[in-house]
């Protein structure tokens, strides 16, 4: 960093770029210097709040004076919240910034050595990590509490080690503590051997078929209406993921390896994009889909665009699901929303040129299509009917799903239901970050790192921000709705009438008693009395 001093940033700008996501943020001084490091479960979110008119008349003199000294900001995104601790302490060890006050002193996390030399190994917690001593060690773990609670059920599920030193004593032996799979006083050393490799595969990571079956557990103790045990099995499920999920280790120095600020470079990141899924360019526009079903009542889509690696918030949509009743279904959802959304983008760019006899679908459904479109790939032709006029919808050169193959498919046989062969599409799984192509029975894994995957990872998180969003605003209002249950001589029918009349109970609160009246099947005096409710319950 230079030592001359710098503008303030446009904060409200640099925002934008800013993930929904886990990380950690570093503010800056004038010179540059990092004067805090925190960490935020939504960066986004967290950085916003220092910007907030307002704050600073709020905070306290410690935080405005570090309000006041912030010139610029960088971030760098994360897999989840421990991780973010963990990457905090790192950097506030090494940068010691003056607002930061926990972690600049010598306190560590927690690890889990292992000698493996002894004959009779032990499982035990430390914080420092001796070079070339031998020993095994995993970790660091944020979660202090978590880690205890897996050394206890490590110590009864593998029947291993997990305090003291040394060989074991007479007592250990005839211990009930380690009766499992039987008595140490009953094992050779090893015989123990074998019981402590499985608890450091278990440490590593290998927990899938031993999580399952405590899965099973849980649930079958639910079944029996044994709330207490499967209560006791779901914590336990909770301390054992938490502390066994991979997650990245940081280095003590993190500054050379760390792409800040915020590892965001669009035009390098698309670049790399196309590059990686072997498109003829740049994808500069993307569509990307979501599907959001919290529940049967409200089964809901979304698809954001971004243009030039960018959030272009005027071009998202919001769809609800028609064709499912009482029932979720990705795949079938999927396939409505982009049938319904590129069918509208064929229709519009249909109507800028002379109409011709439609063509019939599968499912009975008509798309018009100009003389032009029939003699050429529709793709083309969309884009020349769309250079044409600006405000007409275009196709992208890039379609996400969020979702692993059965997304994908049920997106890809809609395209080729309306013809739309040519244009590039992908799924993205979230668990493993895995990218699924047409055609291609392997996933493609990028690098965690990867600008490209970073900007897969914002569009798909946009998007299901944007389908939550819209899921919380119907269910809001259907809780509004439900206030004319409760308002006398309103039957279900003539609710239908007011919301399709006035669309909400906002609007019916608002509306005059003589509009209210003038509906069918509402007398004045029933008129009179809704909106007295409705006013009295504000």
């Amino acid at each position: 960093m230079s030592n001359a001093p710098r503008e303030k940033a446009d904060f409200k700008k640099r925002l934008g770029d800013v993930p929904h996501k886990p990380g950690v943020y570093l503010h800056r001084d004038r010179f540059g210097r990092v004067i805090y490091v925190g960490k935020a479960r939504d960066l986004r979110k967290r950085l916003s709040h220092y910007f907030t008119p307002g704050k600073q008349m709020r905070a306290d003199l410690k935080t405005r004076a570090l309000i006041e000294a912030i010139y610029d900001f960088d971030w760098h995104t994360v897999g989840s919240e421990p991780e973010a601790l963990l990457l905090e302490g790192k950097l506030i060890k090494e940068y010691r910034p003056r607002y930061n006050v926990s972690f600049r002193d010598d306190k560590r996390f927690l690890l889990v050595k292992v000698d493996i030399g002894e004959e009779w190994p032990r499982f035990r917690l430390t914080r420092v990590k001796t070079p070339d001593d031998g020993c095994r060690y995993f970790g660091p773990f944020a979660n202090s509490g978590a880690l205890r609670q897996t050394m206890t059920f490590m110590r009864k599920r593998f029947g291993v080690l997990t305090f003291g030193r040394g060989s074991p004593t007479e007592r250990e032996r005839k211990s009930s503590t380690y009766q499992v799979p039987m008595k140490l006083a009953d094992t050779t050393p090893e015989q123990y051997r074998e019981r402590v490799e499985m608890a450091c595969e278990f440490m590593g990571g290998k927990t899938k078929e031993l999580l399952d079956v405590l899965d099973a557990e849980m649930r079958s103790a639910a079944e029996k209406l044994d709330f207490e045990r499967a209560a006791e099995l779901r914590n336990m499920l909770d301390d054992l993921r938490q502390t066994t999920k991979p997650m990245t280790r940081y280095t003590t120095t993190m500054r050379h390896r760390l792409k800040l600020p915020g590892a965001i470079n669009p035009v390098a990141d698309l670049a790399a994009l196309g590059e990686e899924l072997g498109l003829s360019g740049p994808p500069r526009r993307m569509e990307c889909f979501d599907i959001s079903n919290i529940s049967t009542t409200h089964v809901v889509a979304s698809m954001v665009c971004f243009l030039d690696g960018k959030p272009a918030n005027h071009l998202y949509r919001r769809y609800r699901i028609k064709t499912l009743e009482g029932r979720q279904d990705d795949f079938a959802s999927m396939a409505e929303v982009v049938r319904r959304r590129y069918t509208r983008v064929l229709r519009d760019a249909a109507s800028q040129a002379a109409r011709v006899p439609s063509l019939e679908r599968d499912d009975g459904m008509h798309i018009e299509y100009a003389p032009e479109l029939s003699q050429e790939k529709l793709r083309d032709a969309v884009k020349r009917v769309s250079d044409d006029d600006p405000a007409m919808p275009r196709l992208p050169d890039l379609i996400i799903v969020d979702g692993g193959k059965g997304q994908l498919s049920s997106a890809c046989a809609e395209l080729q239901q309306l013809g739309l062969y040519e244009v590039p599409i992908i799924g993205l799984a979230k668990e493993f970050e895995e990218i699924y192509r047409p055609s291609r029975t392997q996933p493609l894994r990028l690098s965690h790192e990867s600008g490209a995957l970073k900007l897969l990872q914002r569009i798909r998180d946009e998007a299901h921000r944007w389908a939550n969003g819209y899921h919380q605003v119907l269910m809001k209002r259907r809780v509004s709705e439900s206030l004319l249950d409760e308002c006398p001589g309103v039957s279900e029918s003539r609710k239908q009438t007011l919301l399709r009349h006035f669309g909400s109970v906002a609007r019916i609160r608002r509306a005059a008693t003589a509009e209210i009246a003038a509906l069918s099947g509402i007398s004045p005096s029933l008129a009179k009395a809704i909106s007295n409710f409705l006013r009295e319950r504000v």
